[in-house]
């Protein structure tokens, strides 16, 4: 009995032993072709950094999630952060150099009146305090993010209710 004892006291130590050595990977590492994202209405692309993926998750979840939790649109289901939706928008916000507008001074989405009131933005900091200190390295970041989840989410971000 003392000896199956031992061998498994043995057993459990070498196991945690081997976990605290081998450490786990949690998550993948975005390839370059996934980090290369539209930068402006010309085309014209940039590959995000890791880092600035990772902190444009953390600023958008931060940010953003509350009302866009997955790439949907809480306030109006009808308009989420999908490549569609957001090529549809005037202008198109279907790239970085319009996101980043956006998040300064966001339009409606026909692109005809100034909805800072009502939508978190540079321009509205004093309404939305989250938005006071983000840099405009921070918005690249961000905006950077919201357009590669569609390639990692795929159809989950923007697919509503169904997903989250």
């Amino acid at each position: 009995m003392i000896k199956k004892n031992m061998i498994l006291s043995l057993l459990t130590t070498i196991f945690i032993l081997l976990n605290c050595l081998i450490s786990p990977v949690y998550s993948i590492e975005l390839d370059e072709a996934t980090r290369t994202v539209v930068f402006d209405s010309s085309s014209k692309t940039i590959t995000l950094t890791p880092e600035q993926v990772k902190r444009g998750k953390r600023l958008f979840n931060n940010s953003c999630a509350q009302c866009h939790n997955g790439g949907i649109t809480k306030t109006n289901p009808n308009i989420g952060l999908e490549l569609e939706s957001l090529s549809l928008a005037v202008p198109a916000r279907d790239n970085v150099m319009n996101l980043i507008d956006y998040m300064k001074d966001p339009k409606s989405y026909d692109g005809q009146n100034s909805i800072a009131e009502l939508h978190p933005s540079i321009k509205s900091a004093e309404i939305f305090p989250k938005m006071r200190n983000l840099t405009d390295e921070d918005l690249l970041s961000m905006a950077g993010y919201i357009l590669l989840q569609p390639r990692v989410a795929q159809e989950k971000w923007g697919g509503g209710k169904i997903y989250y």
